[in-house]
This record gives structure tokens, C-alpha cells and sequence, in this order.
């Protein structure tokens, strides 16, 4: 693709890193809007040729291409004022990289929704991470989509607009409740005794994962998927009362997964789903643990 004439509005994690990859591909990165302190501190290392410029400013410096990474909940009122104050111009692409927004957001503006799948950090080290990850894509020109996409070293997942909402809620159910799920995990292993969880999760962890993704619902292992009510009991009777929620929610889920897919037979899965719902019941109900910290009986 020619060389753009970029601006971005939002120079929070997203927005620097994207504009950086955009400029490393050859893009011309104008101007950026960055707001906070650590915005401008980020837009000044990853964009150091682009001006810092009030929103409507970089709206037009660029021409060609203006990127929008702004929270979701705001997009709308962005987009509504740069079009009100005349930002805007005939020929300019805008795109946002919203994953729960397709183009209904944009209103008559034109553009596309293009969102990355990955989770940044504002660091330099995600550039690393950019090439081959997949895009969500929801626009009417899916050929200068397509080379934008291919510029940035990845690769379009084409989202109907009525399907982003569910789109986004599976990237955001797998990697944001990945990180509570492995940290209430270290938090448990702490409450052990055990001083360095990280040490002892990891490979387990990272073979999990690697199943997962191979395997399916096949991959399931551990005392729920084999029907061990006495084992998950001892589980809740044990662990922290904070932590019980969360844990009865997802081994409910990995239950219903097992038996499902043919993992746990029904007939062998009664004493474990009795006791998660007698757990369940005591958490509705508000039941106070006695002093061991034990669910009563």
C-alpha cells in the first residue's frame, strides 16, 4: 500500500503501538492526541515525529487515515464531535479499534472497525507481538482493509456488524478473565504455604493452555471432569470464602462442559452437581463460615 498520511487520536496503549506499527511499515504518522501524562510520555518515545495536536487538529493533519483508540463508551461522542466541528474530510478513512463496535458507531463517516486481537501493555515490547495475530474487521472496503491489516503483519477475521458484541465478549471472557483466574489460582497457592506460585503454575498452565487450544473440551482433566464430589468439597470447605464464587461458577461450567462432551456420564456426575448446589444455596443465603473457614455442612 502507498504511505499514509496518519493521525490517531488516543495515545493510550493501543493507539501509541498501533501508530508505531503503522510508521515502521512506512506510514506517516502526523500527529496523535495524548491527554494524560503517560500518554505523552508514550507518544513522545513511539511516535517521536508526530505532533501532539487537540483531537480535532489531528483529525485534520490526516488526511488519509485518522485511528481512533478511544474507550469504547466514548466512541461515539469522538466520532460525533470531530464530524460536528468539521475534523472530518471527504477521502479520509476512519477507522477504530473497538472490538464490541462495527461501522453503526461511525454514522455516516466513513470508515472500519479494526480491532486487534492482543492485549498490550504500551510498551515497546508489543510491536513483537503484532505479526500474525488475527483482526477483527468489520468495513465496506475489504481490499484497503485487507492491505491495512496486511501492513500491520496480520490477518483479517472478517465480524459481521451484529456479531461484534459476542466477537469481543469471547476475546475479552478469554484473555481479561485469564489473568483473575491465574492470579486467584497464585492466590490460593500462597494461601498454601507455597512462596513462588509462579514457579509452580507456569508449566502447568502453559500445558493447559496448549490442550486447550489443540483439544478442545478433551483436554479437561482434574476432579471435575472425573465426577470427584468428595474431592471438590474438601476443595470449598478449604479455600478462602473470597475465592468461592468464582470457583463454584467455573467448575459448574467445566461440569456442564464435561458432560456435554461426553467426559463426565450423567449418572456419575449427581454427588458432584449435589454439592455444588448446596455450596451455592449457603452463598445465596449470605451462610457464615464457622472459624476454620469451613462451609457448614
Amino acid at each position: 500500500m502507498n504511505a499514509l498520511t496518519v493521525g490517531v487520536v488516543g495515545a493510550g496503549r493501543v493507539g501509541a503501538v498501533l501508530g508505531a506499527a503503522l510508521r515502521a511499515a512506512g506510514h506517516h504518522v502526523v500527529a496523535t492526541a495524548a491527554v494524560s501524562a503517560a500518554s505523552r510520555e508514550r507518544a513522545a518515545r513511539l511516535l517521536p515525529d508526530a505532533a501532539i495536536l487537540p483531537a480535532d487538529e489531528v483529525a485534520r493533519a490526516a488526511t488519509d487515515l485518522l485511528l481512533l483508540a478511544v474507550p469504547d463508551d466514548t466512541l461515539a461522542a469522538v466520532v460525533a464531535g470531530l464530524d460536528r466541528t468539521g475534523a472530518l474530510r471527504h477521502g479520509q478513512v476512519v477507522a477504530h479499534t473497538s472490538g464490541a463496535h462495527g461501522l453503526a458507531v461511525l454514522g455516516d463517516v466513513n470508515g472500519m472497525a479494526l480491532h486487534p486481537a492482543m492485549t498490550f501493555t504500551g510498551a515497546d515490547t508489543d510491536l513483537a507481538r503484532l505479526p500474525g495475530i488475527a483482526w477483527g474487521v468489520t468495513a465496506p472496503d475489504r481490499v484497503f482493509a485487507t492491505r491495512l491489516v496486511a501492513d500491520l503483519g496480520g490477518v483479517p477475521e472478517w465480524v459481521a456488524e451484529e456479531s461484534r458484541p459476542v466477537y469481543h465478549a469471547a476475546l475479552a471472557h478469554g484473555a481479561n478473565h485469564l489473568v483473575t483466574l491465574v492470579n486467584e489460582a497464585a492466590d490460593l497457592l500462597r494461601a498454601a504455604g507455597v512462596g513462588e506460585p509462579g514457579r509452580v503454575l507456569t508449566p502447568l498452565l502453559t500445558a493447559a493452555l496448549d490442550n486447550a487450544l489443540r483439544m478442545g473440551d478433551a483436554a479437561l482433566t482434574g476432579p471435575v471432569s472425573r465426577g470427584d464430589a468428595g474431592t471438590v468439597a474438601k476443595h470449598l470447605d478449604r479455600m478462602p470464602a473470597d475465592a468461592v464464587p468464582a470457583y463454584l461458577a467455573m467448575a459448574r461450567r467445566t461440569a456442564d462442559r464435561a458432560i456435554a462432551s461426553g467426559r463426565l456420564r450423567p449418572q456419575d456426575a449427581t454427588a458432584l452437581l449435589d454439592v455444588l448446589s448446596r455450596v451455592a444455596a449457603h452463598e445465596e443465603k449470605g451462610t457464615t463460615r464457622d472459624r476454620s473457614g469451613a462451609h457448614p455442612r
